[in-house]
């Protein structure tokens, strides 16, 4: 059984909550969907979870009722805010989390961990747990009420809500632009059989990488969301020829890799990021960042801008290549035997 979506949002709106901050789960997507298409409560897109944690805690110290909604492996990243801001200052609003599953062979490795010790991790914030009972929508609302004036976290299980579709309104459509896929094809028929290391970040990014790079010598980062240029900048001061493949939702999240990359000269990194405008893997949400200019972001953190793939080469230094694309159909997750390496090639 599933709490109804509509109903649940619209008793909250009802509570006088305000504000959803977060960063997309697939389990909370239609949560998320009936947000941005009710007009009486206020998506906050948030770059990272420590963001959303940061952005809740201004709205309730200034009178507001925020949630924030985020997943169990981005739970981590609200660490710092949860014990150095809301534990001593007080400051209390209802956080929900996913509990994303893990089995034995899923290559989903990113959810190993958190699998089992989701709930220890929240006690070590200080913090109670309940899950959030979804067949009682009245015992749910209670437990978020809970949640809003205790140290108290609410844990989402799988298919807690109905199906809401997005308004037309806010849907996106890229199907002006060339799909991402024709892109790494380009980039597998010009690199393949080469010894530059090629990064794929989380998410469907790292995906299609396998189903349309398979000639090339690639590392698929599972978790680890924002991350990627700063994993290929360690490998490219260890010696190797690097390119990373982005997206928009990660290469906001820890903004600062950009910023350290940009110090360097004598290396060989290339960061593509590419823009699809939405968190592709968690359900298609728009990252509404179109008000950012890549670009200028990267010239002014210190890396060279190029604008082809063919403009690729060996030249040492760290290059930014901004492609905006549109989007593929769905493609399979790479099998574990390649996502679990502790070497790159």
């Amino acid at each position: 059984m599933a709490l109804d979506t509509k109903v649940f949002v619209n008793k909250l709106i009802e509570d006088g909550y305000t504000h959803l901050c977060v960063v997309p789960c697939s389990f909370a997507k239609y949560v998320i969907n009936e947000a941005i298409n009710n007009p009486k409560i206020e998506y906050v897109a948030s770059a990272s979870e420590a963001v959303a944690c940061s952005v809740a805690s201004g709205l309730k110290m200034a009178g507001k009722k925020p949630i924030v909604i985020v997943q169990s492996s981005g739970l981590t990243n609200m660490g710092s805010c949860i014990t150095s801001l809301l534990k001593p200052y007080n400051i209390t609003f209802p956080i929900l989390t996913s509990w994303r599953t893990y089995k034995d062979g899923d290559s989903e490795i990113q959810h190993q961990h958190l699998a089992s010790q989701l709930p220890k991790l929240i006690d070590s914030y200080g913090y109670e747990h309940v899950i959030l009972n979804q067949e009682d929508i009245e015992d749910a609302l209670s437990q978020i009420e809970l949640c809003d004036t205790a140290h108290t976290m609410c844990i989402i299980k799988k298919d807690s809500f109905t199906k809401v579709e997005l308004n037309d309104e806010h849907k996106l459509d890229l199907s002006k632009h060339i799909p991402r896929s024709k892109y790494l094809s380009e980039l597998n028929q010009k690199f393949r059989n080469s010894d530059t290391l090629f990064i794929g970040t989380t998410g469907n990014t790292a995906r299609e990488m396998y189903s349309f790079m398979k000639d090339t010598n690639n590392f698929y980062m599972a978790g680890n969301m924002g991350g990627a240029l700063s994993l290929g900048l360690g490998a490219s001061l260890a010696g190797k020829k690097v390119i990373v493949c982005g997206g928009d939702a990660e290469a906001v999240m820890h903004m600062g890799g950009l910023t350290t990359a940009g110090r360097y000269k004598d290396i060989d990194l290339t960061y593509i990021l590419f823009d699809n405008e939405q968190n592709k893997s968690t359900g298609g949400q728009n990252t509404y960042q179109n008000h950012l200019d890549y670009i200028t972001i990267a010239k002014a953190s210190g890396l060279e801008i190029i604008d082809t793939i063919d403009e690729l080469s060996d030249n040492k230094g760290v290059k930014f290549l901004y492609i905006k694309c549109g989007i593929d159909d769905e493609t399979p997750r790479p099998p574990l035997d390649v996502v679990k390496v502790s070497k790159f090639q």
